[in-house]
């Protein structure tokens, strides 16, 4: 007999009854009947329940054993008592009569319970993760992930794709957050860069004739943590393909996201419908008028209309003002909400105010007509004029939004997501992808009036070398886009610029001398004079497509061992101070800010 197990603990059946079998794990749970001791026994693969009779040579040392102790138990497997069998196990017919225990590791007294739903604090759960990872729910997310990335794998090299491995010590490079820096100990004052994405090896594959790359990829970026974003590091699908257009890399990436989304639908016990392919393309000038957001949430059937045209120069003299000065005014309907008490109207009023917002204005018709302040001034005409071309009637309302246009967009998306939610009015169990197309290559910066890229520096603009020449910057669209699932961006990507004169003169109007230009990117301009395909790709994220399959609202919950929203992972104890001896190797000297009470920090 195998010294630790016959069996794992999710493997006996009815059919084994009757059997010797020896199983090894932690003790989950006991519970004493009087005359007798039931133990959960608890490995990867499941649980079984032991049980052991008064009287036995063994119940004195499984009775002074704490939970999350590590044993080994050999004895006769026998069916459940009528009554007594547990649907909800796989084991749940049979039991194991413990004759003999070998204790393996006797656990101490635990900071986090491992057996049942209570919550505990982060820290704790960060702190012990290797204790909460024991926990179901946790369990489960991290074997998700695991199958979630070996559906991808297999999805991408069925589509014909080529998995490499990029370098991971590498040069800066602008990707849009700062690098983390890793000091060159054989060239003194030189840093190599963890990559923020292997953006510039993906094309650089390309140039050297692979045609279809992938790899799931890790990408290190010195940034904030938030919900949907986990600090220092992160996983992607990362791939490029030749001789493509847009919509080749759509076709490409379409059935192995819905394939992946679809094989785990009903992973939460709930089946999930899925946007078939192809997905909606929806430009982004539309998403921000009818979404406000450049990362809609299709599930929510609201869509904003611009009604300026219905205020200009009218009786609601607030609103005749901002479009008197260049303003916008945007509608955001409210189907069915006229029914709703006055305070429904000013709560969402206050919660504008406290978003900093002036307010939020609204009509609502009953049977009698248009009710609400704005009614009150508004021309009748005009009021029925938005009723119109917002398709409403008795029983809707309508809230808007008044400012400069791209304030007006962002705030009317953030109330569509609201009213949305308020009104139960998001589809349920349903995952609702898009693609967000023709981002704007360009903007200016409001505080130095500069002109920069509004997205990826390494983007092909549409109409190539002639647009950068003969157009106005601000109205130049690049061959750019993201792929959104219920409002949560997976990712961008982007048909790529390939050629070094279109390169430099993109840069060049961004306010990038073309010698700056070849000094940061030499490498790839370099590899782009020796012929390159046309070549294009994305990069969705492992961590948030896993996020939405598993329902999780943070991002920590579906990543093995995370960092905290400091960026600190307080089970390793990282970052830490380093021996002065090992900065002087690295030719490293600390300027370290002053702290409270003026010595260095």
């Amino acid at each position: 007999m195998h010294a630790y197990r016959t069996h794992h603990c999710g493997a006996l059946r009815a059919t084994d009854a009757g059997s010797t079998a020896r199983l090894s794990g932690w003790v989950h749970r006991k519970r004493d009947h009087g005359s007798l001791l039931f133990i959960d026994l608890r490995d990867h693969y499941g649980m079984t329940q032991c049980v052991v009779a008064q009287g036995s040579p063994v119940l004195k040392l499984l009775e002074e054993l704490r939970p999350e102790s590590v044993i080994t138990v050999t004895g006769d497997v026998v069916p459940r008592e009528a009554g007594t069998v547990n649907a909800k196990l796989p084991t749940g017919e049979i039991e194991l009569r413990v004759r003999e225990v070998a204790v393996q590791s006797a656990a101490e007294v635990l900071p986090i319970q491992v057996a049942g739903d209570a919550e505990f604090p982060e820290e704790l759960r960060l702190r012990y993760r290797f204790l909460d990872l024991r926990r179901d729910r946790q369990h489960r997310n991290l074997m998700l992930r695991s199958q979630v990335i070996s559906s991808i794998r297999r999805r991408m090299i069925d589509q014909g794709f080529t998995e490499f491995q990029t370098p991971i010590l590498t040069a800066s490079s602008p990707e849009g957050a700062r690098d983390f820096l890793v000091p060159a100990r054989l060239h003194p004052g030189k840093f190599y860069a963890l990559p923020q994405a292997p953006q510039q090896f993906k094309q650089l594959c390309m140039v050297a004739g692979f045609d279809r790359y992938f790899q799931i990829a890790p990408c290190f970026r010195d940034e904030a943590s938030r919900a949907d974003r986990s600090p220092g590091e992160f996983y992607q699908l990362d791939f490029e393909m030749s001789f493509v257009t847009q919509e080749d890399v759509f076709a490409a990436i379409e059935p192995v996201l819905a394939g992946v989304f679809e094989e785990f639908s009903d992973w939460t016990g709930t089946k999930r419908a899925v946007t078939p392919a192809p997905f909606p393309r929806i430009p982004y000038q539309q998403a921000m008028l009818e979404y406000g957001s450049d990362k809609p949430d299709l599930r929510n059937p609201i869509k904003i209309t611009d009604v300026s045209e219905h205020f200009a120069g009218g009786g609601f003299g607030l609103f005749a003002k901002v479009t008197a000065s260049g303003g916008v005014v945007r509608a955001i309907p409210a189907p069915g909400a006229a029914g709703r008490p006055r305070s429904f109207f000013d709560g969402l009023n206050e919660w504008a105010k406290a978003e900093g917002q002036g307010g939020l204005g609204y009509i609502a018709w009953d049977a009698d007509g248009a009710k609400g302040p704005i009614a009150k001034n508004l021309e009748a005409d005009r009021v029925a004029a938005i009723a119109a071309a917002l398709g409403l009637g008795a029983g809707d309302a309508v809230f808007f939004v008044a400012n400069k246009e791209a304030d007006a967009a962002k705030f009317s998306g953030t109330v569509r997501n609201r009213i949305g939610r308020d009104l139960g009015l998001l589809e349920e169990n349903a995952y609702r992808f898009c693609w967000v197309t023709d981002f704007p290559m360009y903007e200016r910066n409001e505080d130095t009036g500069q002109i920069e890229f509004s997205h990826n520096p390494f983007s092909m603009p549409q109409g190539g070398l002639e647009a950068l020449n003969s157009m106005d910057p601000l109205d130049i669209k690049a061959f750019q886009y993201d792929i959104v699932c219920n409002g949560i961006e997976l990712s961008s990507g982007a048909i790529r610029n390939h050629r070094p004169d279109i390169m430099i003169r993109a840069f060049e109007i961004a306010g990038y001398p073309a010698e700056e230009v070849e000094h940061r990117f030499g490498g790839m301009l370099n590899a782009f004079r020796y012929g390159a395909p046309p070549h294009g790709g994305s990069a969705p994220g492992i961590d948030r497509i896993v996020m939405l399959i598993a329902d999780e609202p943070a991002i920590r919950e579906v990543i093995l061992f995370p960092m905290n929203q400091q960026a600190e992972d307080l089970m390793m104890g990282a970052p830490a101070r380093v021996p002065p001896e090992r900065l002087k190797e690295l030719h490293i000297k600390l300027d370290l800010p002053p702290v409270k009470g003026g010595k260095p920090g």
